[in-house]
């Protein structure tokens, strides 16, 4: 049996939307975030990062979401990126919200961490 293109491509949008829609209310770290400074007061050279229910837009590049796992208060993330050049890399990141709101985030081999503070939309 073949399918079409344009039915095939909807069926895709669909699962996408169902996935998305499943791991958006579980996921409350959407927004603009600064890296190690708090946002009030930040100038443009401090480095930014977006969490959108799809992506995370950072200076490593743009990253796809593919899975989220939650646990207590830690998120781990499975996170298909586009790095410099466009070289593709798939990764796992962890952000762990702290009582005072920030976030500690850091790659699967701790290369690299910071605190994220969440900036007024």
């Amino acid at each position: 049996m073949l399918v079409s293109a344009a039915r095939m491509a909807s069926l895709f949008t669909l699962v996408i939307f169902m996935a998305c829609s499943a791991r958006c209310d579980d996921f409350p770290l959407l927004g603009t975030y600064t890296e190690n400074q708090p946002c009030e007061g930040a100038d443009a050279s401090v480095a930014r990062v977006k969490i959108t229910a799809r992506e995370i837009d950072s200076a490593f590049g743009l990253c796809s979401i593919l899975d989220i796992k939650h646990e207590g208060n830690t998120y781990a993330v499975h996170v298909d990126c586009k790095g410099p050049g466009g070289t593709p890399m798939l990764g796992d990141i962890s952000f762990t919200v702290r009582e005072d709101k920030t976030i500690d985030f850091s790659d699967q081999d701790q290369t690299y961490k910071a605190v994220l503070y969440k900036c007024a939309e």
